[in-house]
């Protein structure tokens, strides 16, 4: 059942006016007329069904039921107040929900180029990201899919090639030097959107028997194993940029599949023009468009 309360304008009237013991100097607080406070008051002595106020001419003096009613109110009325401006004060927090690869390979080492970045509230989700916004704590989600949800904007972030990635020390341990050297090594197979095949068709090694390895439900996990010296993954080239430039990973060979979408930026329609979400988007959208390289840009980065 809902709560049955009166109007908020006759309990700030009736307040001021019993704290005042003045209808006058209530009006001049609430920057109303006498006669509009007086109304006030009446109607909610009207919703109550009891006097709060004893009159005799122009002066006023409250009931026992007033008085009582009136003390709780301004109890009340501070508290929320003193909430107000506490929640006020309060830094604008974004919340922002991704999966743990991105957040840690693209998005933290970007942060601390965002002005508001100290206001990101960062979490990340072991699986898809959920896009249940009444549920999920999230403002914006960065998610792999960039299907149409009814009620959600969704946006593409960025598309990317794959190659190879290796860790240098397993590189140097097992020689490797040739796309067909990769046929003895462990591989590290994804379970959506899984492109060996594809690879080595480019390679010129068309159906290959790939060697087995274990499958990982992503991209993300499987070049973490890769980190570990385990074996090798297919890589997302606008995601493993950085660890590749930190020396962690080495790209292997100068061939790539064919680029295909990943990431998309998702929030609810309805507050997609807020300010903080826009600029947010608009941020992720430059950071991603400045990234981009050509195919020929690609194989002059291979080893």
């Amino acid at each position: 059942m809902g709560r049955k309360l009166p109007p908020f304008a006759a309990v700030r009237a009736f307040e001021a006016t019993a704290r005042h013991l003045s209808v006058k100097a209530a009006a001049g607080e609430l920057c109303l007329t006498p006669s509009a406070v007086s109304h006030q008051i009446k109607a909610l002595e009207g919703f109550l069904d009891t006097q709060l106020f004893e009159r005799s001419g122009n002066r006023i003096a409250l009931t026992l039921t007033g008085e009582a009613y009136a003390g709780k109110l301004t109890y009340l009325l501070d508290a929320f107040t003193e909430e107000t401006e506490r929640v006020r004060a309060a830094p604008r927090v974004l919340r922002v929900l991704s999966t743990p690869g991105f957040a840690a390979r693209w998005l933290v080492p970007r942060l601390p180029k965002l002005d508001f970045a100290r206001d990101i509230r960062l979490r990340v989700s072991n699986g898809a990201p959920s896009l249940d916004f009444a549920t999920n704590d999230a403002d914006i989600v960065i998610q792999w899919s960039d299907r149409p949800t009814p009620g959600l904007l969704v946006e593409p972030l960025m598309a990317s090639a794959r190659y190879p990635v290796i860790s240098p020390a397993l590189r140097a341990r097992e020689d490797v030097r040739h796309p067909k050297d990769l046929l003895r090594l462990t591989l590290f197979y994804d379970e959506t959107d899984d492109a060996w095949a594809d690879w080595f068709a480019g390679a010129g090694l068309a159906g290959a028997d790939l060697p087995p390895g274990p499958t990982y439900p992503n991209c993300e996990l499987a070049t973490t194993m890769v980190e570990q010296h385990q074996g090798v993954s297919l890589a997302y080239d606008a995601v493993v940029r950085g660890t590749i430039a930190s020396g962690r990973l080495q790209r292997l060979f100068d061939v790539t599949t064919r680029p295909m979408a990943i990431y998309a930026i998702a929030c609810p329609e309805a507050r997609a023009d807020d300010a903080r979400i826009a600029a947010f988007r608009h941020w992720l959208r430059s950071e991603a468009e400045a990234d981009e390289v050509t195919p020929e840009q690609l194989s002059q980065a291979a080893e």
